[in-house]
Protein backbone atom coordinates (compact mmCIF):
# COMPACT_ATOMS: atom_id res chain seq x y z
CA UNK A 1 0.00 0.00 0.00
CA UNK A 2 2.86 2.57 1.01
CA UNK A 3 4.36 1.93 -1.85
CA UNK A 4 1.11 2.29 -4.40
CA UNK A 5 0.95 5.57 -2.32
CA UNK A 6 4.80 6.88 -2.84
CA UNK A 7 4.07 6.27 -6.84
CA UNK A 8 1.31 8.52 -6.71
CA UNK A 9 2.84 11.18 -5.08
CA UNK A 10 6.81 10.80 -6.58
CA UNK A 11 7.89 13.43 -8.89
CA UNK A 12 6.82 14.34 -12.49
CA UNK A 13 8.31 12.97 -15.36
CA UNK A 14 9.59 15.40 -17.89
CA UNK A 15 7.52 14.90 -20.16
CA UNK A 16 4.18 15.67 -17.49
CA UNK A 17 5.78 18.52 -16.12
CA UNK A 18 5.67 20.91 -18.80
CA UNK A 19 1.91 20.10 -19.59
CA UNK A 20 1.58 21.24 -15.67
CA UNK A 21 3.66 24.37 -15.23
CA UNK A 22 1.51 25.63 -18.40
CA UNK A 23 -1.48 25.16 -16.70
CA UNK A 24 -0.26 26.73 -13.45
CA UNK A 25 0.69 29.67 -15.62
CA UNK A 26 -2.80 29.81 -17.27
CA UNK A 27 -4.19 29.36 -13.41
CA UNK A 28 -1.92 32.58 -11.94
CA UNK A 29 -2.89 34.68 -14.89
CA UNK A 30 -6.70 33.79 -13.94
CA UNK A 31 -6.29 34.05 -10.39
CA UNK A 32 -4.38 37.86 -11.33
CA UNK A 33 -7.27 38.91 -13.40
CA UNK A 34 -9.95 38.29 -10.91
CA UNK A 35 -7.75 40.28 -8.15
CA UNK A 36 -7.34 43.40 -10.41
CA UNK A 37 -11.17 43.19 -11.54
CA UNK A 38 -11.63 43.09 -7.63
CA UNK A 39 -9.21 45.80 -6.99
CA UNK A 40 -10.79 48.07 -9.51
CA UNK A 41 -14.44 47.73 -8.86
CA UNK A 42 -13.59 48.46 -5.22
CA UNK A 43 -11.48 51.37 -6.28
CA UNK A 44 -14.04 52.99 -8.51
CA UNK A 45 -16.85 52.48 -5.96
CA UNK A 46 -14.86 54.46 -2.41
CA UNK A 47 -13.50 56.96 -4.67
CA UNK A 48 -16.95 57.57 -5.91
CA UNK A 49 -18.47 57.44 -2.49
CA UNK A 50 -15.35 59.68 -1.47
CA UNK A 51 -16.34 62.45 -4.12
CA UNK A 52 -19.55 62.44 -3.18
CA UNK A 53 -18.58 63.63 0.58
CA UNK A 54 -16.36 65.92 -0.27
CA UNK A 55 -13.32 63.82 0.57
CA UNK A 56 -10.23 62.16 -0.60
CA UNK A 57 -10.27 58.55 -0.29
CA UNK A 58 -7.38 58.10 2.46
CA UNK A 59 -9.56 60.97 4.55
CA UNK A 60 -13.20 58.90 3.69
CA UNK A 61 -11.83 55.86 4.86
CA UNK A 62 -10.71 57.04 8.16
CA UNK A 63 -13.63 58.75 8.71
CA UNK A 64 -15.26 55.00 7.82
CA UNK A 65 -12.72 53.08 10.44
CA UNK A 66 -13.16 55.73 13.22
CA UNK A 67 -16.83 55.40 13.52
CA UNK A 68 -16.15 51.77 14.10
CA UNK A 69 -17.12 50.43 17.52
CA UNK A 70 -14.23 48.56 18.35
CA UNK A 71 -13.80 46.69 21.55
CA UNK A 72 -17.63 45.32 20.87
CA UNK A 73 -17.10 43.71 17.67
CA UNK A 74 -13.24 42.63 18.94
CA UNK A 75 -15.09 40.49 21.94
CA UNK A 76 -17.77 39.43 19.26
CA UNK A 77 -15.03 38.32 16.69
CA UNK A 78 -13.10 36.14 19.55
CA UNK A 79 -15.81 34.56 20.73
CA UNK A 80 -17.22 33.48 17.43
CA UNK A 81 -13.72 32.59 16.35
CA UNK A 82 -13.13 30.29 19.37
CA UNK A 83 -16.96 28.73 18.94
CA UNK A 84 -16.05 28.29 14.46
CA UNK A 85 -12.82 26.35 15.59
CA UNK A 86 -14.85 23.88 18.25
CA UNK A 87 -17.60 23.19 15.44
CA UNK A 88 -15.06 22.92 12.55
CA UNK A 89 -12.77 20.46 15.08
CA UNK A 90 -15.89 18.45 15.26
CA UNK A 91 -16.80 17.89 11.81
CA UNK A 92 -13.31 17.04 10.80
CA UNK A 93 -13.06 14.52 13.91
CA UNK A 94 -16.48 13.17 13.21
CA UNK A 95 -15.88 12.52 9.18
CA UNK A 96 -12.61 10.86 10.40
CA UNK A 97 -14.82 8.43 12.45
CA UNK A 98 -17.14 7.81 10.39
CA UNK A 99 -14.69 6.70 7.26
CA UNK A 100 -11.27 5.96 8.88
CA UNK A 101 -10.80 5.28 12.39
CA UNK A 102 -12.36 6.38 16.08
CA UNK A 103 -9.81 9.28 16.69
CA UNK A 104 -10.61 11.70 19.53
CA UNK A 105 -11.78 15.05 19.66
CA UNK A 106 -8.75 16.55 21.96
CA UNK A 107 -5.80 14.61 19.29
CA UNK A 108 -7.83 16.41 16.45
CA UNK A 109 -7.50 19.72 17.47
CA UNK A 110 -4.00 20.28 17.46
CA UNK A 111 -3.27 19.52 14.12
CA UNK A 112 -6.61 21.51 13.29
CA UNK A 113 -5.67 24.66 15.19
CA UNK A 114 -2.31 24.36 13.84
CA UNK A 115 -3.03 23.85 10.42
CA UNK A 116 -4.97 27.29 10.37
CA UNK A 117 -1.75 28.58 10.51
CA UNK A 118 -0.50 27.61 7.08
CA UNK A 119 -3.92 28.26 5.95
CA UNK A 120 -3.36 31.29 5.98
CA UNK A 121 -1.01 31.66 2.96
CA UNK A 122 -2.65 28.50 1.58
CA UNK A 123 -5.86 26.65 2.72
CA UNK A 124 -5.04 23.01 1.09
CA UNK A 125 -1.46 23.13 2.00
CA UNK A 126 -2.92 23.29 5.50
CA UNK A 127 -4.92 19.87 4.86
CA UNK A 128 -2.00 18.43 3.31
CA UNK A 129 -0.67 19.62 6.85
CA UNK A 130 -3.74 17.69 8.85
CA UNK A 131 -2.41 14.47 6.17
CA UNK A 132 1.04 14.76 7.72
CA UNK A 133 0.07 14.67 11.27
CA UNK A 134 -2.32 11.70 11.14
CA UNK A 135 -0.02 9.68 8.68
CA UNK A 136 2.39 9.98 11.49
CA UNK A 137 0.81 10.01 14.78
CA UNK A 138 -1.81 7.76 13.99
CA UNK A 139 -0.23 5.77 10.86
CA UNK A 140 -3.21 6.75 8.88
CA UNK A 141 -2.52 6.29 5.10
CA UNK A 142 -2.60 10.10 3.67
CA UNK A 143 -4.59 9.04 0.80
CA UNK A 144 -7.35 8.41 3.29
CA UNK A 145 -7.13 11.72 5.35
CA UNK A 146 -7.11 13.05 1.62
CA UNK A 147 -10.16 11.48 0.74
CA UNK A 148 -11.78 12.66 3.86
CA UNK A 149 -10.61 16.35 3.38
CA UNK A 150 -12.27 16.10 -0.31
CA UNK A 151 -15.68 14.65 1.30
CA UNK A 152 -15.76 17.98 3.42
CA UNK A 153 -14.54 20.22 0.88
CA UNK A 154 -17.49 18.92 -1.51
CA UNK A 155 -20.21 18.71 1.31
CA UNK A 156 -19.24 22.37 2.45
CA UNK A 157 -20.67 23.26 -0.98
CA UNK A 158 -23.72 21.63 -0.61
CA UNK A 159 -24.27 22.62 3.13
CA UNK A 160 -23.46 26.40 2.29
CA UNK A 161 -26.26 26.36 -1.58
CA UNK A 162 -29.01 24.45 0.81
CA UNK A 163 -28.55 27.32 3.63
CA UNK A 164 -28.19 29.77 0.78
CA UNK A 165 -31.68 28.15 -0.82
CA UNK A 166 -33.08 28.56 3.21
CA UNK A 167 -32.45 32.11 3.18
CA UNK A 168 -33.88 32.70 -0.74
CA UNK A 169 -37.19 31.23 0.44
CA UNK A 170 -37.49 33.64 3.30
CA UNK A 171 -36.39 36.92 1.72
CA UNK A 172 -35.74 36.65 -1.94
CA UNK A 173 -38.36 39.51 -2.67
CA UNK A 174 -35.49 41.85 -1.61
CA UNK A 175 -32.28 40.15 -2.80
CA UNK A 176 -30.63 41.54 -6.05
CA UNK A 177 -32.59 39.67 -9.20
CA UNK A 178 -28.94 37.45 -9.46
CA UNK A 179 -30.15 35.56 -6.44
CA UNK A 180 -33.42 34.33 -8.18
CA UNK A 181 -30.75 31.97 -9.51
CA UNK A 182 -30.47 29.99 -6.34
CA UNK A 183 -33.67 28.07 -6.38
CA UNK A 184 -32.09 26.42 -9.94
CA UNK A 185 -28.97 25.78 -9.01
CA UNK A 186 -30.31 24.27 -5.79
CA UNK A 187 -32.56 21.87 -8.06
CA UNK A 188 -30.03 20.80 -10.23
CA UNK A 189 -26.95 20.49 -7.06
CA UNK A 190 -30.23 18.28 -5.81
CA UNK A 191 -29.85 16.18 -8.97
CA UNK A 192 -26.42 15.84 -9.28
CA UNK A 193 -26.11 14.74 -5.19
CA UNK A 194 -28.58 12.13 -5.60
CA UNK A 195 -26.50 10.61 -8.85
CA UNK A 196 -23.24 10.92 -7.03
CA UNK A 197 -24.45 9.05 -4.15
CA UNK A 198 -26.05 6.85 -6.36
CA UNK A 199 -22.99 5.77 -8.70
CA UNK A 200 -20.28 5.67 -5.23
CA UNK A 201 -22.55 3.35 -3.56
CA UNK A 202 -22.64 1.09 -6.61
CA UNK A 203 -26.61 1.76 -7.52
CA UNK A 204 -25.72 3.36 -11.09
CA UNK A 205 -23.04 2.20 -13.57
CA UNK A 206 -21.99 -0.88 -11.02
CA UNK A 207 -19.05 -2.53 -13.02
CA UNK A 208 -17.39 1.22 -13.47
CA UNK A 209 -14.07 1.33 -11.62
CA UNK A 210 -13.05 4.93 -11.68
CA UNK A 211 -14.84 4.85 -7.82
CA UNK A 212 -12.23 2.41 -7.08
CA UNK A 213 -9.58 4.89 -6.84
CA UNK A 214 -8.60 5.22 -3.02
CA UNK A 215 -9.21 9.13 -3.00
CA UNK A 216 -12.40 8.38 -3.14
CA UNK A 217 -12.78 5.88 -0.31
CA UNK A 218 -14.44 8.35 1.74
CA UNK A 219 -16.89 8.78 -0.99
CA UNK A 220 -17.44 5.03 -1.09
CA UNK A 221 -18.26 4.89 2.38
CA UNK A 222 -20.60 7.49 2.63
CA UNK A 223 -24.14 7.14 2.95
CA UNK A 224 -27.14 9.83 2.71
CA UNK A 225 -26.89 10.09 6.86
CA UNK A 226 -23.26 11.48 6.05
CA UNK A 227 -24.33 13.94 4.19
CA UNK A 228 -27.02 14.93 6.25
CA UNK A 229 -24.66 14.57 9.53
CA UNK A 230 -22.19 17.00 7.73
CA UNK A 231 -25.05 19.79 7.33
CA UNK A 232 -26.57 18.83 10.93
CA UNK A 233 -22.80 19.26 12.59
CA UNK A 234 -21.53 22.36 10.69
CA UNK A 235 -25.06 24.39 10.63
CA UNK A 236 -24.58 25.63 14.18
CA UNK A 237 -21.21 27.35 12.75
CA UNK A 238 -23.23 29.39 9.85
CA UNK A 239 -26.08 30.33 12.46
CA UNK A 240 -23.48 31.73 15.25
CA UNK A 241 -21.96 33.42 11.60
CA UNK A 242 -25.29 35.18 10.88
CA UNK A 243 -25.37 36.25 14.20
CA UNK A 244 -22.51 37.48 14.46
CA UNK A 245 -21.85 39.31 11.37
CA UNK A 246 -25.35 41.32 11.81
CA UNK A 247 -24.01 42.56 14.73
CA UNK A 248 -20.87 43.27 13.61
CA UNK A 249 -22.30 45.06 10.86
CA UNK A 250 -24.38 47.14 13.16
CA UNK A 251 -21.34 47.73 14.63
CA UNK A 252 -19.86 49.17 11.64
CA UNK A 253 -22.68 51.36 11.40
CA UNK A 254 -24.56 49.53 8.40
CA UNK A 255 -28.63 48.77 9.51
CA UNK A 256 -29.15 44.79 8.23
CA UNK A 257 -31.48 42.68 10.06
CA UNK A 258 -30.58 38.74 10.68
CA UNK A 259 -33.14 37.95 7.87
CA UNK A 260 -31.61 40.07 4.92
CA UNK A 261 -28.25 37.81 5.91
CA UNK A 262 -29.53 34.74 5.76
CA UNK A 263 -29.45 33.84 1.96
CA UNK A 264 -26.80 36.21 1.52
CA UNK A 265 -23.85 34.85 3.90
CA UNK A 266 -23.73 31.68 2.34
CA UNK A 267 -22.57 32.99 -0.99
CA UNK A 268 -20.48 35.87 0.26
CA UNK A 269 -18.05 32.56 2.02
CA UNK A 270 -18.25 30.64 -1.09
CA UNK A 271 -16.25 34.26 -2.14
CA UNK A 272 -14.22 34.10 0.74
CA UNK A 273 -12.71 30.72 -0.05
CA UNK A 274 -11.82 32.24 -3.60
CA UNK A 275 -7.91 32.58 -3.31
CA UNK A 276 -7.70 36.29 -3.72
CA UNK A 277 -5.44 38.44 -1.76
CA UNK A 278 -6.39 39.66 1.47
CA UNK A 279 -9.97 38.30 0.49
CA UNK A 280 -10.93 40.71 -2.36
CA UNK A 281 -13.81 38.22 -3.45
CA UNK A 282 -15.22 38.62 -0.46
CA UNK A 283 -15.03 42.21 0.08
CA UNK A 284 -16.29 42.97 -3.50
CA UNK A 285 -19.27 40.95 -2.65
CA UNK A 286 -20.20 43.26 0.57
CA UNK A 287 -19.71 46.39 -1.35
CA UNK A 288 -21.80 45.22 -4.67
CA UNK A 289 -24.73 43.59 -2.25
CA UNK A 290 -24.84 46.95 0.20
CA UNK A 291 -24.08 49.96 -2.87
CA UNK A 292 -25.30 52.32 -0.47
CA UNK A 293 -22.21 51.82 2.74
CA UNK A 294 -19.67 51.59 -0.17
CA UNK A 295 -16.86 52.47 3.19
CA UNK A 296 -18.50 50.94 5.93
CA UNK A 297 -19.05 47.42 3.89
CA UNK A 298 -15.24 47.75 2.13
CA UNK A 299 -13.65 48.31 5.64
CA UNK A 300 -16.19 45.88 7.21
CA UNK A 301 -15.06 43.18 4.66
CA UNK A 302 -11.60 43.48 4.87
CA UNK A 303 -11.24 43.16 8.61
CA UNK A 304 -13.93 40.68 9.29
CA UNK A 305 -12.42 38.11 7.20
CA UNK A 306 -8.92 38.79 7.42
CA UNK A 307 -9.41 38.86 11.13
CA UNK A 308 -11.02 35.33 11.09
CA UNK A 309 -8.33 33.68 9.21
CA UNK A 310 -5.25 35.89 11.15
CA UNK A 311 -7.10 35.09 14.69
CA UNK A 312 -7.46 31.32 14.06
CA UNK A 313 -3.80 30.91 13.24
CA UNK A 314 -3.42 32.50 16.80
CA UNK A 315 -5.15 29.60 17.66
CA UNK A 316 -2.95 27.53 15.92
CA UNK A 317 -0.06 29.19 17.56
CA UNK A 318 -1.37 27.81 20.90
CA UNK A 319 -1.33 24.22 20.00
CA UNK A 320 1.71 24.55 17.99
CA UNK A 321 3.95 23.31 20.85
CA UNK A 322 1.46 20.56 21.25
CA UNK A 323 0.93 19.30 17.71
CA UNK A 324 5.02 19.54 17.35
CA UNK A 325 5.32 16.86 20.53
CA UNK A 326 2.82 14.81 18.86
CA UNK A 327 4.96 14.44 16.19
CA UNK A 328 8.35 14.19 17.36
CA UNK A 329 8.61 13.42 20.83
Amino acid sequence: MMSEQAQELSPESPEQSGPNKKKNGIGRAIFLFITALCFVYLYSRLNGAAAREGLTLVAYMSQVFAAVNWIPWLALMVCYSLFYFSIDTLVVTKALNWFISDIKYRDIAPVRASAYIISVFNEQIGKGAMAFYLNKRHHIPSWEVGSVMLFIMFSEVFYLLIWATIGYSVGGDSLPSEFALIPYIAGFAAIFLILWISYFRGLILPSHNFRERRIFHAFREAKPKHYLGFFLLRSPALIAAIIVYTTALNLFGVDVSIMTLLPLLPVIFFAAAAPTPMRAGAITFWVFLFPENEGQLAAFGFVQHNFFILFNAAIGLVFWRRAQKDLFG
